[in-house]
């Protein structure tokens, strides 16, 4: 999910009463997520019949799509049909005239030791054998004109049916939205370019960037299944089919998704809690924030120490963040700085930023000014999956700034990330997760938003579907959105030095709190001092703190 900026946070240091949060089912293993899309095993996928054949899909191109097995269809009766794969052995040209040349059913006529059969050893008269033959070849084939005829009608009948009668004699999943994406990311995985061609069609009949939220969620998957057939990762916002908006629309978006749901919320004021937690008592602070984008995390957090017992400590900020938060916010991190910096003076507090303009991967320690006698806390929300890992490079930035943040010695480490199971799973497995997960997202921005709201449209596309986008159509270094579920992350930062920090119990209860303005769909469960956020019976947002 897209950063976002904020115009007011909620204060995550209330004395709201504890109270026990709605329940549900997860799982701390790193093989298994809560409440994963399991596809149906029955889900019928076309079957495999290679062919050669031309895509008329404007998405298409002009590309062949071509399988070791071929046959080719023609609608022109004169220009013959021949099928390689038929389990009979005797090949049938319709172009010759004849199935069966009659002199060569005589002249082929060979006895055991390979020679031609003499007419002789048959039947003394010549003309009754030819007309015997003749006589047989009718009973077991049919007449000439028949078998021409019968073939001439099977091929007109079949490039004659319409899309949805494809479907049928193909046993597609009919009419069942999910069922046909997953068929569809099934014949992507193999190459299956017949039934992709066409499911592609019938997928964008039942798809709307407007209509319900599994028909909006299944409109981008079905754009990351066509980008992906393109191979056009390098231009995969072109993708999309929308421009790129103004930075300050673009920000506008991002705001709106802020205020919809409370994911990003959750997220800031849980790490936000862990860090006033650790740092209590200290008199000078380094904040280093991994992806600090519009900086709106920090506004509570120095509005929370402002108001310490004694006086503010001093804070400094280093905000580490690349080019596409730049033009969100329309300039370079100095604006970041400049909005803290007022902020801060605003509740009197000592306050000093450091920007560092560019990407989690790049950073050294060089990069971080650290000062001795300074508290350092360090902040990873929905960041280090963007960061990638092993199987990407075999720097492994991943866990190599993992190991430089340990280095540091910090009083905290924050990480907030999205539950799901995306980084080296499967790409079928991975369509599937992503339906899953994205289609909760979905359904949540439906209860706060119209489904005709051309804002929320915009902000669905700008803020989401680029995501969904390089989900699907992605591998390598251009697959930026790599998820691990919590166990993943727990194995990580421990193989790394650190050790859990559970989340207090005040965190919990300003959580609940903040839960309260929105969907009772909304839940929070807390397993082992680590929060968890979902909708319904799918969590979303996991949030821990480490040390």
């Amino acid at each position: 999910m897209a950063d976002t900026p904020t115009s007011r946070m909620v204060h995550p240091f209330g004395n709201a009463p504890r109270q026990t949060p709605k329940q549900f089912l997860y799982s701390g293993n790193a093989q298994h997520l809560c409440h994963p899309y399991q596809s149906a095993s029955d889900t019928h996928v076309v079957p495999q019949h290679h062919c050669t054949m031309k895509s008329h899909s404007p998405d298409a191109g002009s590309e062949e799509h071509e399988t070791h097995k071929q046959y080719t269809l023609d609608s022109s009766a004169g220009s013959g049909c021949s099928r390689h794969d038929s389990p009979s052995s005797q090949s049938i040209h319709t172009g010759s005239g004849s199935p069966l040349s009659h002199e060569d059913s005589h002249s082929g006529s060979t006895n055991g030791n390979g020679s031609p059969v003499s007419a002789s050893c048959v039947t003394e008269d010549p003309t009754d054998l030819k007309q015997k033959l003749k006589d047989l070849e009718a009973v077991m084939l049919g007449t000439e004109s028949e078998i021409v005829d019968s073939l001439e009608i099977s091929v007109a009948n079949q490039l004659s049916l319409e899309p949805e009668k494809w479907v049928h004699m193909m046993s597609m999943p009919k009419g069942n939205l999910k069922e046909l994406l997953i068929a569809c990311a099934r014949a992507v995985e193999h190459n299956n370019s017949f039934a992709i061609d066409l499911m592609i069609p019938e997928l964008r009949k039942m798809v709307s960037v407007s209509g319900e939220p599994f028909e909006r969620m299944g409109a981008y998957m079905v754009e990351g299944l066509v980008a992906r057939l393109a191979s056009s990762g390098n231009s995969i916002y072109k993708a999309l089919k929308c421009k790129e908006p103004k930075s300050s629309d673009l920000l506008s978006y991002m705001h709106l998704l802020y205020e919809a749901c409370p994911y990003f919320k959750f997220g800031y004021m849980s790490a936000n809690g862990a860090i006033a937690e650790a740092v209590k008592g200290e008199d000078r602070i380094h904040i280093i924030d991994f992806h600090i984008a519009q900086g709106a995390q920090w506004i509570s957090l120095l509005q929370a120490l402002a108001a310490r017992p004694g006086g503010p400590p001093f804070v400094r900020i280093t905000g580490i963040d690349d080019s596409v938060s730049a033009y969100a916010r329309g300039g370079g991190l100095e604006l970041v700085g400049r909005r803290l910096s007022h902020i801060a003076g605003l509740y009197k507090v000592p306050f000093q930023f450091n920007a560092v303009a560019i990407s989690g991967s790049e950073v050294e320690e060089g990069h971080l000014s650290i000062v001795p006698g300074e508290a350092v806390a360090v902040n990873f929300t929905l960041e280090l999956h963007h960061i990638p890992d092993e199987t990407v490079s075999t720097a492994n930035h991943r866990d190599r700034i993992l190991r430089l943040v340990k280095g540091l010695s910090p009083k905290v480490l924050t990480l907030v990330e999205q539950e799901s199971n995306t980084n080296t799973a499967p790409f079928a497995q991975r369509f599937a997760e992503t339906l899953d997960y994205y289609t909760a997202i979905f359904e949540s921005i439906d209860l706060a938003l119209p489904r005709d709201d051309r804002e929320r449209i915009n902000m669905e596309q700008h803020c989401l579907a680029r995501e969904i986008v390089n989900l699907v159509a992605c591998e390598g270094e251009e697959r930026v959105e790599r998820h691990e579920v919590f166990g993943k992350w727990k194995a990580r930062l421990m193989m790394a030095g650190f050790r859990p920090s559970p989340l207090s119990a005040l965190v919990n209860a300003t959580i609940k709190t903040l839960l309260q303005s929105y969907s009772p769909d909304y839940k929070l469960a807390e397993r082992d001092g680590v929060l968890y956020l979902g909708w319904k019976n799918r969590p979303l947002v996991v949030s821990s703190a480490w040390h």
